[in-house]
């Protein structure tokens, strides 16, 4: 089975799962828009944390709503993320972002919902306590104040004061901002198991970096269409990132070292690893 077909799998059986979780919920407009929020994307978070379970032992019908939970709180994010008071978009995924699609008041409590929604399938995890609470507290920390939200942050603060971002500025923000869920991510399995996350989160590190990277490369040279989101918003707002500060030519040529660095990562693990080798090969290669 290639990769995509391996991706594309992981995202329906995720789905499924996230569906599930919704159906047992009450009409409203808040579970529109928690459906609508989580339409859609590539559940590479969700993957991940497939994929490193695998590596201890822990078979994906364990582990899947560890993936939901993920990918809940990401979409939470990417809606908060979404509204006038932060990047003030209107186009997500293809589609109208809540906000837009509703009003303010529901994008925000559709992002609450969906926040809450990760730790309640974190908390129903088939492991014992210990495991869970660790998955908890990880994921508490890697998307607060010192993590994700920290991040967002950052963002506003220094585009707030007008000022462009260093190389190592932009670094530190983007590990904490877009960083901190991959790296959650991909530790998740390693702490579902009791093991090591050492290396898991070597790898996580550089391919978070890489991701963005990439991102921050189709936001100039990729196909608004195929991304569902427009593009080349940070430039027309004069924002830093990697390639206004590397080059084009560079910035291609650091996320490939990153690349290299996640698989060098992922020794420990031999051939048992060769699909999350293949993640960060793909992080960089995607058009969306």
């Amino acid at each position: 089975m290639s990769f995509s077909d391996t991706l594309t799998g992981r995202a329906v059986d995720i789905s499924a799962c996230l569906m599930a979780q919704l159906d047992r919920l009450p009409d409203s407009a808040v579970r529109d828009g928690m459906v609508h929020a989580l339409s859609g994307g590539k559940r590479l978070r969700g993957f991940l944390v497939i994929e490193s379970a695998q590596l201890f032992d822990v078979q994906p019908d364990r582990s899947v709503l560890g993936a939901a939970a993920i990918e809940a709180l990401h979409a939470y994010s990417l809606v908060h993320d979404d509204l006038p008071c932060m990047d003030d978009d209107d186009l997500r995924r293809g589609q109208p972002t809540v906000h837009i699609k509703w009003d303010e008041a529901t994008a925000v409590l559709v992002g609450d919902a969906l926040q809450s929604l990760a730790f309640e399938c974190l908390a129903r995890l088939d492991l014992p306590a210990k495991r869970r609470i660790a998955l908890v507290e990880a994921l508490a920390r890697q998307s607060g104040a010192d993590g994700m939200v920290l991040g967002q942050a950052q963002d506003i603060a220094a585009e707030t004061a007008g000022r462009m971002l260093t190389l190592d500025e932009i670094t530190t923000l983007q590990a904490n901002k877009t960083g901190a869920l991959i790296e959650w991510s991909a530790v998740a399995g390693a702490l579902m198991a009791n093991a090591d996350p050492a290396p898991l989160r070597a790898y996580a590190r550089a391919l978070g970096l890489a991701f963005q990277i990439a991102d921050d490369i189709l936001d100039v040279e990729g196909d608004a269409d195929l991304a569902g989101k427009r593009l080349g918003k940070d430039d027309a707002a004069g924002k830093a990132t990697f390639v206004s500060l590397l080059g084009l030519d560079a910035a291609k040529a650091r996320a490939a070292a990153l690349v290299h660095e996640a698989e060098t990562a992922l020794a420990p693990y031999g051939d048992r690893a060769e699909t999350l080798r293949e993640a960060a090969q793909f992080v960089i290669a995607r058009d969306l």
